[in-house]
């Protein structure tokens, strides 16, 4: 049951936000943080994939390394990837060389290339709780790994043909993109004002 903690600037932050240096301007300037665009939440949605099993920061680290190699995670450049950009990636020091993730990146790409533009966003915001259902957790005992709406959301993307999107990895996303606020009741970015995502900040190669 930990709570908020001071940092050494003398604000409170979610612990894990104090737990390496990387960590903090993540904490404070994207994560909860609202993100809309199909490109943007392709990104998050498959760094997410990559992440499953390991610890965001393995992630975080290498963001701009994936970011090069997956062409700034634009879903119609991803989609276009031919056989040669796959033994690319699978050889590619700067990501995770995850055959299966690396695998399921693409096939989602190819799968959401079909797709009216919008409707990723549509869809995955459409799945966003009430806040006013949503008490700020006090401590991070109150903070769920899987809700009732990220359990309806994975079960919808996966019917509509994506894979590496089981429930906590949809609320892991969830939380990423600002479709709920899990900072804490004390943290300093709970109450900072809002700040929009559309595309991949500094992404390689944005569409």
């Amino acid at each position: 049951m930990t709570a908020a903690l001071v940092g050494p600037d003398g604000a409170p932050r979610c612990p894990w936000a104090l737990s390496t240096e990387d960590y903090v301007s993540y904490h404070d300037e994207e994560w909860g943080r609202p993100v809309h665009g199909d490109d943007a939440l392709f990104e998050r949605l498959s760094l997410e994939a990559f992440q499953s099993g390991l610890s965001w920061i393995t992630i975080l680290r290498r963001r701009p390394g994936f970011r090069a190699a997956f062409a700034g995670f634009c879903i119609e450049k991803v989609a276009a990837f031919t056989d040669e950009d796959r033994a690319r990636l699978l050889a590619d020091p700067g990501i995770i060389r995850n055959r299966a993730k690396i695998d399921a990146t693409l096939a989602n790409a190819r799968v959401l290339a079909d797709w009216p533009a919008g409707d990723l966003d549509e869809l995955i915001w459409s799945h966003a709780p009430d806040p006013a259902t949503r008490p700020a957790p006090k401590t991070l005992a109150d903070v769920p790994a899987v809700t009732p709406q990220s359990t309806a959301l994975s079960k919808e993307l996966k019917k509509r043909g994506l894979r590496f999107v089981g429930p906590t990895t949809a609320y892991a996303l969830m939380q990423a993109c600002g479709l709920v606020n899990d900072h804490l009741e004390t943290c300093v970015a709970r109450s900072a004002p809002p700040r929009r995502v559309t595309v991949p900040d500094t992404a390689a190669s944005p569409c």
